[in-house]
């Protein structure tokens, strides 16, 4: 589906919906919404955006899902979120005010629906949000209650450093942490 650069400009500062439930395993949390992705209504929908491919690769997914499928992803112990809830062409366009906010508001989030693990596709985003200026890829020290954090490369066709496959090995460690047997979740 294609849209008109005035369509998208028109889908600035809009909201999308949280796909969310309480108790999931992974609750992932992009840095906030592109304007495809407030366009559409649906997470990760920029076409050059990693993370459906990602999710699949890594095993949270039996197989690939489009961003239209989203809805699906609770049944599979997953959900959706942002750090910051405005729709943006870019990260850069969000101050760190908004960032620390989010932060604020997303660990509110978290309290309510008790996820397993929070897993922040940005580890600058989570740097800011939660001021934690050392903060690298992978498990971090910090909770949010029994939520444990996990900081993830951000799946953005821009991220070079990281390929899909790369990627998906990060992600594929999350997966086996948040969906180890014997756990309770």
């Amino acid at each position: 589906m294609r849209f008109t650069p005035e369509e998208l400009e028109a889908a600035r500062g809009r909201l999308v919906p949280d796909v969310v439930a309480s108790g999931l395993h992974v609750l992932f949390c992009g840095i906030n919404p592109g304007l495809m992705t407030a366009v559409t209504g649906h997470h990760f929908a920029q076409p050059g955006n990693r993370f459906w491919p990602v999710l699949h690769a890594a095993g949270f997914t039996p197989r690939r899902f489009r961003p239209d499928e989203q809805e699906e992803l609770p049944a599979h112990g997953l959900g959706i979120t942002n750090v910051v809830a405005r729709a943006t062409a870019r990260a850069d366009e969000l101050t760190a005010a908004e960032y620390r906010e989010g932060g604020r508001l997303l660990a509110e989030k978290v309290a309510r629906l008790r996820p397993r693990w929070l897993a922040v596709a940005g580890v600058t985003a989570y740097r800011v949000a939660f001021d934690d200026k050392h903060a690298a890829i992978g498990p971090q020290e910090r909770t949010l209650g029994d939520t444990r954090i996990w900081a993830l490369p951000n799946p953005s066709g821009l991220n070079a450093h990281w390929t899909l496959q790369t990627m998906a090995e990060e992600y594929g460690r999350l997966r086996a942490a948040a969906f180890a047997p014997g756990d309770p979740a």
